[in-house]
């Protein structure tokens, strides 16, 4: 796959599609998209901004990093976000043959996704989790992410019941073309945690033209 706030309704000005973004480079994903829609949501609110695939979005690549996991390290299964109202399932996200991160499949659109080549969350270096806004099965996992505060608690649980918990330090919303993509997956000696989802306006494909990034550190 990415799945900052804009709370003020947009008119829409393209074709619907639920996408988002797949950053372009080396693999990362961001991009919301829905190539089997073909109308935009009769109501502004319910603009597609989701995760999009590769071939619809833009694409990103994060830097390789180099990845030191300690063994105890286990993946995410599950993601809180408590002030939100957010409670999901966490699946696996690897790279698309082209390169790119995968995303959730629209179907799972109330599932996050945990990219596997980044950190294992709660480990040093960037664990980064991709939700959809919205899909054509109507609003997603990470919709209500534009209303997420400084001080958040986000909290992650891995497949053996431990639950960690990062507190949102920030978030920006960027153009699709000029990701940060050092930033997000770039290398850190932090225990850091980046959500990721679709925003923006549409552009003439109907694609929002913006990604959503949460920025949160391991208590």
């Amino acid at each position: 796959m990415p799945r900052t706030s804009q709370p003020l309704r947009r008119r829409r000005t393209a074709l619907p599609l639920y996408a988002c973004l797949t950053l372009t480079a080396l693999a990362a994903l961001t991009g919301c998209a829905d190539t089997s829609t073909s109308k935009a949501p009769a109501d502004a609110a319910h603009r597609p901004s989701t995760i999009s695939t590769p071939d619809t979005g833009t694409t990103v690549t994060p830097p390789k990093t180099p990845k030191t996991p300690k063994s105890s390290a286990r993946p995410p299964v599950h993601v809180s976000i408590p002030s939100l109202g957010v409670d999901s399932a966490v699946m696996r996200l690897g790279l698309n043959a082209d390169g790119t991160v995968e995303v959730p499949p629209a179907e799972k659109g109330m599932t996050a996704g945990w990219y596997t080549g980044g950190a294992v969350p709660g480990e040093p270096g960037p664990a980064v989790l991709i939700g959809h806004n919205d899909t054509r099965f109507g609003r997603a996992v990470f919709h209500d992410l534009k209303n997420i505060t400084k001080g958040a608690d986000i909290a992650v649980r891995d497949d053996a019941g431990t639950e960690i918990h990062f507190t949102v330090t920030g978030r920006e919303t960027a153009d699709k073309k000029a990701f940060p993509t050092a930033r997000v997956y770039g290398p850190t000696d932090d225990r850091a945690l980046r959500l990721i989802t679709c925003d923006g306006a549409f552009d003439a494909q109907g694609h929002p033209v913006d990604n959503l990034i949460v920025y949160a550190k391991r208590k």
